[in-house]
């Protein structure tokens, strides 16, 4: 999936949480919108490997949001929706094609690894691949609740996200001449 269909479902998650308690709004926005980029830092080293965390993601964001929940702040809130966006990221990509540049040729069985139990996952290509028309859709749905509940330059970013994010979708199967060898 597209990074930005990883952040709008980070953004989804908090939404509920920010519209409760409006304080945290801020914090929550901030920390899921880079835990939703965050796992794809990974994209030059082993894509959807190094910091990737499907399973054990969960052994991270389960005791942050324990923590924000006991001691609410600006920095618990933040680092909870960091760990709970980069998780869900990560879960989320075996829902997807493969971490090559043109998995719509289906040529791997990887989708994400599995660090718990020293494997890949398969992907299940619900999502064809980042930038398919599902992808879009799905980004756009998910970017609702963030339009909705945050307000100024998080509903600026969150609008321009789904722009960038259409435009991808419309030229995605094309950028593949244009990617360096050393990338794929």
């Amino acid at each position: 999936m597209m990074a930005t269909t990883h952040v709008f479902a980070g953004l989804a998650v908090v939404a509920p949480v920010a519209y409760q308690v409006p304080e945290f709004a801020l914090s929550l926005a901030v920390g899921a919108i880079l835990g939703g980029f965050a796992p794809d830092f990974d994209l030059v080293l082993v894509h959807r490997r190094t910091f990737h965390y499907p399973v054990g993601g969960l052994a991270v964001a389960v005791p942050a949001v324990a923590v924000a929940i006991e001691f609410p702040s600006s920095v618990t809130t933040a680092l909870a929706a960091f760990a709970v966006a980069a998780w869900l990221h990560a879960a989320s990509d075996a829902i997807g094609g493969g971490p090559e540049m043109d998995p719509w040729n289906d040529r791997s069985e990887r989708a994400v690894y599995d660090h718990v139990r020293g494997r890949w996952i398969r992907p299940r290509r619900w999502i064809r691949y980042d930038g398919a028309p599902e992808d879009a859709a799905l980004a756009v749905a998910l970017a609702v609740p963030a339009l909705i509940v945050f307000e100024g330059w998080i509903r600026t970013v969150v609008l321009g996200g789904v722009i960038l994010s259409l435009a991808y979708a419309l030229f995605r199967r094309r950028l593949v001449a244009w990617v360096p060898d050393w990338l794929e």
